[in-house]
């Protein structure tokens, strides 16, 4: 009888080393099935540019306009864009495809913002959209925003885009280094 209790208590012992209850000190070591670098050029609207603008204040708080980005970091400025993706930080480079989306400049504190787009791609080498959401904590040297979807040949994708601004010139051009990391390929 004493040898069938230890047995017994042997068998849960090994099935509770197994579930969840203790987690295994090894640590599972994520590798992306698909990584991309694209740019994205972002030229916004400042009342002289309506030819070369990609992007406009579409919403300003009431001591601003949309012509000017706002004081104290922008705070409450929503941005619509349409810019271009290169494969190369070279603005007149063939566009690949496009980056559509807002930013919603969200502290009076500190400079950041909260993104939503999509790279929308018309290349032979590329056909569909990724889609991308997250805050942008613009002092920061890279960022990371989730990729939270996509169509055609990034269907139903999930992953991390790291964010750096490549280039900035004042409050009209900048340009993003998207390197992009895809853990659920299809």
């Amino acid at each position: 009888m004493e040898a069938k209790r230890v047995i017994l208590a042997l068998f849960l012992l090994f099935l509770l080393s197994k579930s969840s209850a203790f987690p295994s000190r090894k640590s599972r070591v994520h590798k992306p099935c698909k990584r991309l670098v694209f740019y994205f050029h972002d030229i916004i609207y400042n009342g002289k540019n309506s030819k070369n603008a990609t992007a406009a204040i579409v919403g300003a708080p009431a001591w601003s306009n949309k012509t000017i980005l706002a004081n104290q970091n922008h705070f409450g400025d929503l941005v619509v864009f349409d810019d271009p993706i290169t494969l190369d930080n070279d603005l007149h480079s063939a566009p690949i495809g496009r980056a559509q989306g807002i930013y919603v400049y969200d502290k009076k504190e500190i400079f950041t913002a909260w993104l939503g787009f999509s790279f929308v791609f018309n290349s032979t080498e590329h056909k569909g959209s990724i889609n991308f959401a997250g805050a942008d904590p613009l002092m920061n040297k890279t960022r990371d925003v989730s990729v939270i979807g996509g169509t055609g040949d990034f269907f139903m994708a999930r992953g991390i885009a790291t964010l750096m601004t490549d280039a900035f010139e004042g409050e009209v051009y900048f340009r993003l280094r998207v390197d992009i990391q895809l853990y659920e390929c299809w």
